[in-house]
């Protein structure tokens, strides 16, 4: 957690220039990986700030990104379950659908310390020339505080913000992907205890093993596609998480994928 989550809703600390630098990379290292383009899509290119109209459909915006995380702000504290993430779950579905992408959402119960919650993810598919896919993910939820008004700029209004807007740069795109695209927003990754390993839920299919309060949507997200089959299409996936704070330092992940990993960060050291 970082002290500018608790921000008022006119004041999310971000700097524009991050999210263009940090979305430019991502979009970067997906043309590495050989998928630098999306479908031929109808999209919305009305610009949020006078200075985004000398812009294509096909740049990343930074300023678009900023008015996506301003608008969850304004929604209010967003924990799994309340009525201020469906108004913002709404807005995702509507986002994505005026930039053509077909989305899918997976509504479940979770069982949680404090009782019975509905989670939803909010999946948007980009289809590609194979069925092989890239995930490209945030979480949306935010942390769950009884104690003080917390409206989660940072946590996870900047990855969910950015997302939104990699997602329609790569549908504007006139050529259709090499590999087919999950744009996955996932609900319910914050524990609702303060700590994210203070508590635990019961398992019904193991109870000498308890299920973990947190990860809730990424968690039932693996559990469809393996029922599915479908886990041996994913060939990648990138997760975007507290991107937004203005004095944002960077260092490398030791619990993920190396080779994804030496693609970003060459991609970053190539572009400066």
């Amino acid at each position: 957690m970082t002290t500018d989550q608790t921000s008022a809703p006119n004041e999310p600390p971000h700097h524009t220039s991050r999210f263009l630098a940090l979305a430019f990379l991502l979009l970067a290292s997906l043309i590495l990986l050989g998928c630098p383009s999306g479908a031929n899509k109808a999209v919305d290119e009305r610009p949020t700030d006078p200075s985004s109209a000398g812009k294509s459909a096909s740049d990343f915006d930074g300023e678009r990104a900023l008015e996506h995380v301003r608008k969850q702000v304004e929604f209010g504290p967003r924990p799994a379950g309340s009525a201020e993430l469906e108004k913002t779950r709404n807005y995702l579905i509507d986002q994505l659908k005026s930039y053509g992408l077909k989305v899918d959402i997976d509504e479940f119960q979770a069982t949680t310390p404090i009782g019975e919650r509905k989670i939803v993810n909010v999946i948007a598919e980009l289809p590609g020339e194979s069925t092989d896919a890239i995930i490209v993910s945030s979480h949306y939820d935010a942390k769950l505080f009884k104690e003080f008004r917390f409206v989660g700029a940072n946590d996870s209004g900047s990855s969910t913000g950015a997302l939104l807007e990699i997602a329609r740069v790569m549908a504007a795109k006139a050529q259709k992907p090499r590999l087919t695209y999950w744009f996955v927003f996932f609900d319910g990754e914050e524990a609702f205890c303060t700590e994210w390993d203070e508590c635990h839920n019961p398992n019904a299919a193991d109870p000498k093993t308890p299920l973990p309060d947190n990860t809730y949507g990424s968690r039932h997200f693996v559990e469809q596609l393996r029922g599915k089959g479908e886990l041996k299409r994913v060939k990648a996936m990138i997760l975007l998480d507290m991107m937004g704070y203005k004095n944002l330092r960077l260092g490398r992940d030791d619990m993920s994928t190396t080779w994804l990993q030496d693609i970003v960060w060459q991609t970053a050291k190539r572009i400066g």
